[in-house]
């Protein structure tokens, strides 16, 4: 689909437009989460990412799907109320968790000002199956999203352009694998976030040569080909490295 994401360096504030007034104004900051998965909507399908939905029972926007959020509590820092939020309303507890963007266009909100710090997740197949869909939260393909709530659309449309960026610098994709994973699969992780096929024989090279993973004794058997060989993340590697933000900044993703 065309993005229409932010990039870095472009205001999304909403600034020269003007400000509400009146001595009813209030700004509220909130936190909002995108989770992303991957999964085949069909059997022989190439896996697709995903992402949880909750539909709004109140005001404003009250019936329309939004992304998994609500106001920040004064007693809690960020990543924890994400953290909480997502609890809540998916059950989900993310292996992969940050902080993405800020969120302040001053007509995001038809009631009042609304500042949302939105984080992006990654969570694994066999973790999202467990979410099971109910009335008011349902998982849809990423890739194809209009009409959300507030600005919903854009947050999604700028989380993907940032986890495709990051592919090419950090190990984010190894979230979306179980501890134990074929080159083959990981590849096919790739391939799903980029939308695009990858040699193999340039993709193992790659990995092989990066030190990110290693092997096991162990093989993927079961299927029509030889058995594939297992391998694992070591466990020293971070997913993605936030310098001197690393402790003290709430809850970590595992293995990172």
């Amino acid at each position: 689909m065309t993005s229409t994401s932010p990039r870095p360096g472009t205001d999304t504030s909403g600034a020269g437009r003007t400000p509400r007034t009146g001595d009813s104004a209030t700004v509220q900051l909130a936190v909002s989460t995108v989770i992303f998965t991957l999964h085949r909507a069909e059997a022989g399908e190439a896996p697709r990412l995903w992402i949880p939905l909750v539909r709004r029972i109140r005001e404003p926007f009250k019936g329309l799907w939004a992304l998994p959020g609500g106001p920040l509590l004064p007693d809690e820092d960020l990543a924890s109320s994400a953290a909480r939020t997502l609890a809540a309303t998916t059950g989900l507890s993310p292996r992969y968790l940050e902080q993405l963007y800020a969120f302040g266009a001053i007509d995001r909100s038809p009631d009042d000002r609304v500042v949302s710090i939105v984080y992006w997740a990654l969570v694994g197949p066999d973790e999202a199956v467990r979410t099971a869909e109910r009335e008011n939260v349902r998982w849809v393909p990423a890739d194809a999203l209009t009409g959300l709530a507030f600005d919903h659309d854009r947050i999604v449309a700028y989380a993907l352009w940032r986890l495709r960026s990051k592919l090419e610098y950090s190990q984010v994709a190894h979230a979306l694998v179980g501890e134990l994973f074929t080159l083959a699969e990981l590849r096919s992780v790739y391939e799903s976030i980029l939308g695009s096929p990858l040699d193999p024989a340039n993709f193992r090279r790659h990995v092989e040569a990066s030190g990110v993973i290693e092997a096991t004794e162990q093989y993927r058997t079961g299927g029509r080909h030889r058995p594939a060989r297992l391998y694992r993340t070591r466990r020293d590697v971070r997913m993605a490295d936030d310098g001197p933000l690393s402790e003290g900044q709430g809850p970590r993703p595992s293995g990172s």
